[in-house]
């Protein structure tokens, strides 16, 4: 009886996709033009411009009351939107996770909405909706409460565009882990609230906090909705981003780029804290 013949192992079963020398060259050099001349560049621009005529002229460009309003209203913003966030995230995903029900899908699609609406768009609805002019506008000049052109228009525009950040970290892994977890610990009685602290949220605290990094970075440098609903106030209601753009338009380049070099800061800590996340993550669940 003839010996079995192994299988013949062709090049292409076992030569990965693009691992030649060729192919590699050029994947490499595309990635290292595109990240030098589109991430790189810019980035050292701004630190170069910012400290061009000293530290000095940078501390105090930092020290500018117009600036030091924005990075208070700015971080104002972020204190009230994300925690507002994190707990809409939190309801939003264990109703699309935990319960079936009619208009799921819709609901779904709509926690997605701001990513495809122009940050504008919204501010501008929200003018007509909260306006003088608007729907509830009349109403709230009769009670004497100001949204528009204040704190919490920009609190509103800055949650509506930074709204499925933490319910989108957290829909598709509370999907993948189910009810089991929970079924059992109602069966041994724990009570709703109960388990939901000592099951779901031990279960998926990275997710919330990777969430609630990016929807904190977003509304840092959030510009479009909040240039509309704010008014750009000089000294008022401009939020950094804002303070940044009146800099600019002053003449006062060195102090834009003292202000842009703060948001790079928050942008650069965000990418460690991210880093950080997913290394603590995946040390905790290594078979993941």
């Amino acid at each position: 009886m003839a010996k079995p013949q192994p299988p013949i192992k062709r090049d292409w079963m076992v030569t990965p996709v693009g691992a030649g020398p060729v192919a590699r060259f050029v994947v490499l050099s595309v990635v290292a033009v595109v990240t030098l001349f589109i991430l790189v560049a810019p980035l050292a621009v701004i630190l170069s411009s910012a400290f061009a005529q000293g530290v000095g002229v940078f501390l105090r460009n930092l020290g500018d009351p117009g600036t030091l309003h924005a990075m208070w209203l700015t971080t104002i913003t972020a204190l009230i939107a994300v925690p507002v966030n994190i707990l809409f995230g939190l309801a939003a995903a264990w109703t699309v996770t935990k319960f079936e029900f009619p208009g799921r899908t819709l609901l779904i699609a709509l926690i997605e909405l701001p990513y495809s609406i122009s940050p504008i768009v919204a501010g501008v609805a929200y003018l007509f909706v909260y306006g003088s002019q608007g729907l509830f506008g009349p109403l709230l000049e009769q009670l004497d409460i100001k949204v528009m052109f204040a704190l919490p228009g920009i609190v509103l525009a800055s949650m509506f565009v930074t709204a499925p950040y933490v319910a989108r970290e957290l829909i598709p892994l509370m999907q993948v882990q189910g009810t089991d977890e929970e079924e059992a610990a109602v069966t041994l009685g724990a009570g709703g609230f109960a388990t939901f602290l000592r099951v779901t949220l031990p279960n998926i605290r990275w997710a919330v906090l990777y969430g609630a990094i990016l929807c904190n970075a977003r509304v840092l440098g959030e510009f479009g909705a909040v240039s509309v609903v704010s008014g750009n106030v000089r000294g008022q209601t401009t939020t950094l981003p804002l303070q940044i753009e009146l800099l600019y338009q002053d003449y006062n380049v060195a102090g834009a780029f003292a202000a842009a070099t703060t948001l790079t800061a928050v942008a650069v800590v965000t990418i460690l804290l991210k880093m950080l996340l997913e290394r603590l993550a995946g040390d905790e669940h290594p078979s993941a």
